[in-house]
């Protein structure tokens, strides 16, 4: 809860608007109008990516209410418990509007990646990326997998999300989800039973990973093969796919 009403007396564990009025070496005070001055100390700052000389003088902030009077008689604030309170927020939003979002990746492991977005650490699973993203590995070698998956460490990736639970502390992304979208759009364009003109790029034993885009195609009846991966190759493109 944000307290924006001067008349409302604070609380601990809620969040609260104030100016900086001062900055020393033992942290950040806060002007918090009617409610006196709070403190931000510097070891609490540390929790997050800001350092006191990222702060100036009139800078307005966000922090929550730790403790109302602590022994040094100031109102004990916390930058980071807002930082995420704020950030769990709008994640929700995002996610009811079924909004994409940007993540910058910064782990690889055998599921899949972690990433983060505004300050928040999430998880994003190797059956969730897209077809371009997928490592394609034959025999799903477990190391060969991590190799192609460290490659986008560092990289920004454009995804929805796919799961969150602010009290669990659970983010999960999907980038595949924005792939399906993206299709879906596509797919619009065609009819049932048209081929469409795509490129192989890659052949797994479960099918075959197909690019194609919304461009002109033809109209044929449908074919069926009980085996995709034999009729195909990753050489062979552009290809007419007849629904495989």
């Amino acid at each position: 809860m944000i307290i924006n009403d001067i008349l409302t007396p604070p609380k601990a564990g809620e969040i609260i608007e104030g100016e900086t009025v001062g900055i020393g070496s033992s942290g950040l005070f806060v002007d918090l109008g009617a409610f006196g001055t709070g403190v931000i100390y510097k070891k609490e700052l540390q929790k997050t990516k800001d350092d006191l000389k990222n702060f100036k003088i009139g800078n307005k902030i966000f922090a929550k209410i730790m403790e109302l009077k602590n022994e040094d008689g100031y109102c004990e604030l916390s930058l980071a418990e807002a930082q995420e309170e704020l950030a769990w927020a709008e994640l929700e939003k995002i996610k009811e509007k079924d909004q994409t979002l940007k993540i910058k990746i910064s782990k690889a492991n055998r599921g899949g990646l972690i990433a983060e977005t505004l300050h928040v650490s999430g998880f994003l699973p190797l059956s969730q990326l897209s077809s371009d993203h997928y490592p394609r590995v034959e025999g799903g070698d477990s190391a060969k997998i991590l190799q192609e998956l460290q490659k986008l460490v560092s990289q920004t990736l454009e995804v929805k999300i796919f799961d969150l639970d602010s009290r669990q502390k659970k983010l999960i992304f999907s980038e595949k989800a924005k792939e399906i979208q993206n299709l879906k759009e596509i797919v619009k364009k065609y009819n049932p039973n048209e081929i469409v003109e795509g490129e192989i790029t890659g052949i797994t034993d479960f099918g075959v990973f197909v690019k194609f885009s919304a461009k002109d195609s033809q109209r044929k009846s449908r074919g069926t093969t009980e085996n995709p991966t034999d009729e195909v190759s990753a050489e062979k493109h552009p290809k007419q796919l007849e629904g495989l």
